[in-house]
């Protein structure tokens, strides 16, 4: 596809969730009524029926993030509600509600009847309701309340009440987008599609709402398309809510059995899928999925059975003054485009959680991504009911995007500050490598990011050492630096007590921030010594970055960071996302060796 096309492409992606697409979806991003309620009074039922209409605010949008002669001081509780005629064609039919990510706490009303709660900020959910026949109307209140806990998952929100250090300004309230659908009584509940690329299948597990009813036969058809051209067409009889199936999808196309996805050729097929009941359609759900493997053969990460070089960039997911939620639809897009600009070929998307639009958009593009749990920062067992939950949700969030190759579920031993000997902590953190291999074995997923591993399938660490010469020193020998301390920075081990290197992939997943930018107050933060120019910051990133990329003990590494984030200025971007470095000239850096991230041998 040429480049043109390709761009046009992916800019008009306009569904909520490119990945599980209804004909029958509306958007509710737009004007919703808003209230804070300060003195925290019981008031459910009056607001619930009677809704204070007094304020308005734009959804998506963290409430930290409104203009300041509008913002408020900071409430623990916020109400939301929203009204929309429901189309005459959708009346009587179920409604399914969601909700891609609202910090923190949320219960859920629907034309006053409440639906449900949901704990967390960072993972989608969804609320049901059966319409009636003569319902003209939607009406849908939520009450969020988000007290900024420790012990719940915050990522980069600053617990203290103001920043410090790396972390920055909370947000609160409903910061992802929010859609409805209508479904018929029977209906598609989600699928989840593993590539198996040495067999040429396509690993495909449906779940389906089925109303019993006597004498009904379901059944679910599924077709596969290349570029418009057949693949391959089936029909699943005698459905149950469960079902599994292998789909072989090799062609008659040229030049390949099976058409993979990488980087450098990020080719996708089109999949249909129709729920029939006694042979009729009543649900319809368009999708897509890539056919690539990732592994590790020896000391190497592969993709697609090839050494693999990973060049990441650390993306925290701030858009500047509008914090998580971007500006506009474009933003992601531009962001992405300015990464392949300049030469990286993939993203740690880190301490947050990737909007479905952002996942399809590298799906499409060609760009790797490193999925992240968002850390709580206080140990105990209501975190880990917290924390195991919620990275349930957020591991099926991102399992039928082909971009994504890696799960990180801690990071820096954050919330688990005595993993390195403390046996219960370091359970905590094998439990989540655990529990996401048992969800999803397809993938590499790393511990306790950083230092300190447990289990781990990559040993991963963080250096932000401001010289070349102590990179690679400190990394010259495996045999004394695997089970050591090498980073100047952290001065932690690598691997925690009773803990041990096993020959698994090295790779830099933290070094670089160097801070650089030209109006840089003294508050201002970064790693290391503040180079006084550009040309000096640029020079001090290639002597790092080639120190890296010299090493062979080091299969790939993520530089910090992408963006400046509020007072962090160690972005190759700005506060507002433009270029500070010329990109061409980054771009020639980064293919100084393992062009293109494919090392044929």
């Amino acid at each position: 596809m040429k480049q043109a096309a390709l761009v046009n492409e992916v800019k008009k992606v306009s569904a909520p969730n490119p990945q599980f697409v209804r004909d029958s979806w509306i958007e509710l991003d737009g004007t919703w009524y808003y209230a804070a309620d300060y003195d925290q009074h019981q008031r459910d039922e009056e607001w619930v029926s009677d809704f204070p209409k007094q304020k308005t605010m734009e959804i998506p949008m963290a409430y930290e993030s409104m203009e300041e002669e509008t913002l408020e001081k900071q409430p623990s509780i916020l109400w939301y509600q929203k009204t929309i005629d429901v189309p005459h064609e959708n009346r009587g039919k179920k409604i399914l509600l969601n909700f891609e990510a609202v910090d923190y706490l949320t219960t859920v009303w629907i034309n006053g009847t409440k639906r449900m709660s949901h704990e967390g900020g960072f993972d989608p959910f969804q609320a049901e309701y059966q319409l009636q026949d003569k319902e003209d109307q939607l009406t849908i209140t939520l009450k969020v309340e988000d007290r900024q806990r420790s012990d719940q998952p915050l990522g980069k929100q600053s617990w203290k009440g103001h920043n410090f250090l790396c972390w920055y300004t909370t947000t609160t309230g409903i910061w992802q987008t929010v859609w409805a659908e209508f479904v018929s009584a029977s209906y598609l509940e989600s699928v989840e599609m593993i590539p198996n690329l040495d067999e040429g299948n396509l690993e495909l597990a449906a779940f389906s709402y089925l109303k019993a009813k006597p004498e009904t036969a379901y059944s679910l058809e599924i077709e596969i398309t290349l570029n418009g051209k057949p693949v391959k067409k089936i029909e699943l009889h005698e459905l149950d809510s469960y079902v599994e199936t292998d789909i072989p999808v090799d062609s008659d196309f040229p030049d390949f059995r099976v058409a993979t996805w990488s980087p450098e050729q990020p080719q996708l097929y089109d999949i249909e899928f129709t729920l029939k009941e006694n042979g009729e359609a009543v649900d319809k759900v368009k999708s897509y999925f890539g056919m690539r493997s990732i592994g590790v053969r020896g000391k190497d990460i592969t993709l697609n059975n090839e050494k693999f070089y990973q060049k990441l960039i650390l993306d925290q997911g701030y858009y500047g003054d509008t914090l998580m939620t971007p500006a506009d639809a474009d933003m992601e897009y531009q962001d992405l485009v300015k990464i392949k600009e300049m030469g990286f070929n993939g993203l740690r998307k880190h301490q947050t959680v990737a909007t479905n639009r952002f996942l399809y958009l590298c799906d499409k593009l060609g760009l790797v991504v490193w999925a992240e749990m968002p850390s709580s920062y206080r140990f105990h067992s209501k975190m880990i009911s917290r924390v195991h939950t919620q990275w349930q949700s957020i591991v099926k969030k991102h399992i039928n995007h082909p971009s994504v190759i890696t799960y990180t579920v801690m990071n820096e031993s954050w919330g688990t500050n005595e993993i390195y000997k403390d046996k219960r902590q370091q359970q905590f953190c094998n439990s989540l490598y655990t529990l996401t291999k048992a969800l999803d074995n397809s993938r590499l997923v790393v511990g306790n990011d950083g230092w300190e591993h447990t289990l781990t399938d990559i040993l991963t660490v963080h250096d932000y050492s401001q010289s070349g010469e102590t990179l690679k020193e400190a990394y010259r020998d495996v045999d004394e630096f695997a089970n050591g301390a090498p980073s100047q920075t952290s001065k932690k081990y690598n691997y925690a007590k009773g803990y041990a290197y096993q020959d698994q992939p090295i790779m830099m997943s933290e070094f670089g921030g160097v801070a650089y930018a030209a109006d840089t107050n003294e508050e201002a933060w970064g790693y290391g010594n503040r180079p006084q120019s550009k040309e000096e910051a640029f020079e001090r990133m290639e002597e790092l970055i080639k120190a890296i990329m010299d090493n062979d003990n080091i299969s790939g590494f993520c530089y910090t960071q992408l963006s400046d984030v509020e007072q962090e200025v160690n972005g190759l971007l700005t506060h507002d996302h433009e270029y500070k470095f010329d990109p061409v000239k980054m771009n020639k850096l980064l293919n100084y060796k393992h062009t293109g991230g494919f090392i044929f041998e």
